[in-house]
């Protein structure tokens, strides 16, 4: 039985930067590259709203400098 969470989606993507994106996170498929980046979307948006909730208060150490 398929992940309900999945759906198949028809979009119309940049070839050359869908090809570049998965040269950059090592990804095997294009599908595995889409899903990386939307984590790492959701990631940096985390991020942001918890910078935002301490209001420039403490300490933020890049975890890549």
């Amino acid at each position: 039985m398929p992940n309900p969470a999945r759906r198949h989606k028809h979009v119309q993507l940049d070839q050359r930067k869908l090809s570049r994106a998965r040269r950059a996170v090592g990804a095997r498929t294009e599908t595995e590259t889409l899903d990386r980046a939307l984590d790492a979307l959701l990631a940096e948006a985390a991020i942001n709203a918890a910078l935002r909730k301490v209001g420039g208060r403490g300490k933020f150490r890049p975890l890549y400098p």
